[in-house]
């Protein structure tokens, strides 16, 4: 059976990673005040109505799946949508790490299992896993950037998705800006995944749920086969 519209799904709808070894100062909230980035503007968003949707839960949950369905289903209503996600990479069977994949169809690694011996830097890490940072970088960057240059076609909102927003991406400060930027601009609606709270907080994680033109969906065992629908709607109703 052929993959429903992004037309049809509106008509039918009723209405981690392990801790980081090392830990950049950008990347953990303080516990006296994790939100202290929020300004006045941000605050004012409360009473909003949302403009970006968020996907949280458990690794290995779905959350990813469930990304690139509703990036299957917007593409088929010619709605203009860019970005990336992650994929994992598996060698014999065996999780070895992680690539970043672009709409665009660019990819290049994200993290590897083990120690980059040929960084002359010292290494970002989370667990076990390397993050190779400038190649992330080089193949994310672009592509939001790209996103900033203006709506799509008839004046309405992109949609980027940004899969996801976690402690190996958070690594680099020109990208935690780059989605600031892009939250606070009416140029795209994101569609992202976040990581369910564990351990100390991550700032940037933190303000995203504490936004009030964000919807957070929770992705479970349970419901996920279930949600694709709402998601669907939800987006289409933040690109207005």
């Amino acid at each position: 059976m052929p993959e429903p519209t992004c037309a049809a799904y509106l008509a039918n709808s009723a209405a981690s990673r392990q801790t980081s070894v090392c830990q950049p100062n950008h990347l953990c909230a303080s516990k006296k005040n994790p939100l202290k980035h929020l300004t006045q503007s941000h605050r004012k968003l409360l009473a909003r109505m949302p403009r970006h949707v968020f996907l949280t839960g458990a690794p290995g949950v779905g959350k990813t799946t469930l990304v690139q369905k509703a990036i299957d289903v917007l593409k088929s209503s010619a709605v203009l949508v860019d970005g990336f996600y992650t994929e994992e990479v598996r060698q014999c069977g065996k999780r070895i790490g992680f690539d970043v994949v672009t709409l665009s169809g660019r990819r290049g690694t994200l993290s590897r299992v083990g120690s980059d011996s040929h960084s002359g830097r010292g290494e970002c890490r989370v667990g076990q896993y390397s993050v190779d940072l400038p190649s992330f970088e080089q193949v994310a960057l672009p592509e939001l950037r790209d996103v900033k240059t203006g709506p799509g076609v008839g004046g309405e909102k992109r949609v980027c998705v940004i899969d996801e927003i976690g402690k190996m991406e958070l690594f680099s400060q020109p990208f935690v800006r780059l989605v600031r930027e892009i939250l606070d601009s009416e140029c795209a609606a994101v569609l992202g995944t976040i990581p369910v709270p564990k351990g100390k907080p991550l700032i940037l994680v933190e303000e995203i749920r504490q936004r009030g033109d964000v919807k957070v969906f929770s992705v479970t065992k349970e419901n996920r086969n279930s949600l694709l629908q709402e998601i669907i709607t939800t987006v289409d109703n933040c690109r207005k």
